[in-house]
């Protein structure tokens, strides 16, 4: 397949509440890339299931609502039911002919296995780049637990003074709600999902021959992306 130079792909990789899903978006509109959220589209896929409910994949049926369980634990869904939803995304994608900025994916060894090489046969090495979100325990636990988001089209709404004693998302009006995995002791599940099972993958990245480059994810939403902009061009 012959491989754009327009068309790339930004993997952004972070703890929770680093701003991936902010940055990515950010990114997807400064590129021209499609934002690829794994947070929704699992939650489109959990979305109405009844129990009995699953999805087969390499001979190995996986209940939804177990998998949903997990979600609201703060443990990982099952990788490769995760996959199968993310390269089916990406793959029509590339039909497409359009890039991606991916946050949330892959979180795990083997979704990084499967999907790294799909990712190089499909957009070229040169294309994709990683960017990982660096975020302390302490700052994660903190914006986990104050974050809001709508309940129409799911924007992450940041803690600020201005946005404290908001009640309504200032993008489209609609309900602002907490998600039942944010609070701390789930947070810190998540953290250590994250510290386990994700972080291993920037070694698996590297050995791929993709870039990754380090951002410091404590800063303003705005610093946060001018740094990730000039380290996309270094």
């Amino acid at each position: 397949m012959k491989h754009s130079k327009e068309l790339q792909v930004v993997i952004v990789l972070g703890p929770p509440g680093s701003g991936k899903g902010t940055q990515a978006e950010l990114l997807a509109a400064r590129l021209n890339l499609f934002h690829l959220e794994t947070s929704k589209i699992i939650e489109a896929n959990l979305s109405n299931i009844k129990n009995g409910d699953f999805v087969k994949i390499g001979g190995r049926k996986y209940f939804l609502t177990d998998e949903r369980k997990l979600r609201h634990s703060g443990a990982l869904m099952s990788p490769p039911l995760i996959d199968f939803w993310v390269q089916g995304k990406i793959k029509e994608l590339r039909k497409e002919s359009k890039g991606a900025a991916l946050s949330g994916s892959p979180r795990t060894l083997y979704e990084g296995e499967q999907l790294v090489p799909v990712l190089k046969k499909l957009y070229g090495v040169k294309n994709v780049s990683v960017i990982l979100l660096k975020l302390s325990a302490r700052e994660t636990i903190w914006r986990n637990s104050h974050r809001k988001t709508c309940e129409l089209l799911r924007h992450s709404i940041l803690f600020t003074k201005e946005t404290k004693n908001l009640k309504k998302c200032p993008f489209d009006g609609s309900k602002l709600l907490t998600r039942k995995d944010d609070n701390p002791v789930i947070i810190k599940n998540r953290i250590a999902e994250y510290e386990e099972r994700t972080v291993p993958l920037v070694s698996l990245f590297k050995e791929q021959g993709l870039k990754v480059k380090m951002v410091n994810g404590e800063q303003s939403v705005v610093n946060v992306f001018k740094s990730i902009l000039k380290k996309l061009k270094t």
